[in-house]
């Protein structure tokens, strides 16, 4: 399977065939790619609750099969009401909190009750704590997908320097802490006259990376606004990862 066809036109038309009413393959298909896409982010949030770790596989595949695939949850979703990460994460923070009441009420809850964050039935906020996991993990798969969306064009146009001047001054610094390579060395590397013509190239590795970024959060955005609002929640996790 390719790249492209794990990564559809749109999100929302992957969770339109996934909400169909017809039992059908195109059904089945979408709403694997839907979980293999949104399982880790949903994992991740469950996980920093301090649940067992079979107690989090048995709430997730609870959710699965009683909300998405019984009850047909995404059919409910709609574009034009908000972001389906943040519907997804309200449902299932919903659904935790009521399997933890039906436990406590059969008295097989966990030794002192659920964690206050689920206890309080507060709905999870997009940028509050209790989707503080979610997010980050939403925010690793968005650049892993901008980031091979990016390098595949480089390598695709034969762009490969665009490609290697970017890993080497921003994604070697930016997520391993490693010191961004001299535009000297880049410089010569690339066989450039100058160090400013390593320095344009990076210009232009960057404006691509932009692009692409937009691109792939364009494909479920609502709007224009609803992109720029992505952009700044995505730098404002990646912020607060690096703080």
């Amino acid at each position: 399977m390719s790249r492209r066809e794990e990564f559809p036109v749109t999100q929302w038309t992957l969770v339109r065939a996934a909400g169909a009413d017809a039992n059908d393959s195109a059904r089945r298909d979408a709403l694997g790619r839907l979980l293999r896409r949104y399982l880790p982010a949903m994992e991740a949030h469950l996980g920093q609750k301090r649940l067992p770790h079979d107690r989090v596989a048995d709430l997730l595949q609870g959710f699965v099969s009683d909300k998405i695939v019984e009850q047909n949850l995404l059919a409910r979703a709609d574009r034009e009401r908000g972001r389906f990460r943040t519907f997804l994460l309200t449902s299932l923070q919903h659904y935790v909190i009521d399997q933890f009441r039906q436990d406590s009420s059969s008295r097989r809850s966990p030794e002192g009750g659920p964690p206050a964050s689920i206890a309080s039935g507060a709905e999870p906020a997009v940028m509050g704590k209790p989707a503080e996991a979610f997010d980050i993990e939403w925010a690793r798969q968005l650049l892993n997908e901008t980031l091979q969306r990016m390098r595949a064009h480089c390598e695709s146009t034969g762009r490969h320097d665009l490609w290697q001047i970017f890993e080497e001054r921003v994604l070697k610094a930016t997520m391993e802490g490693d010191e961004p390579a001299a535009y000297e060395e880049l410089a010569a590397r690339f066989k450039l006259d100058t160090t400013a013509q390593a320095a344009n190239l990076l210009v232009t590795a960057k404006r691509m990376y932009a692009r692409v970024l937009r691109s792939v959060i364009a494909e479920y955005a609502r709007d224009e606004e609803d992109v720029e609002q992505e952009i700044s929640d995505l730098h404002t996790i990646l912020a607060a990862v690096r703080g």
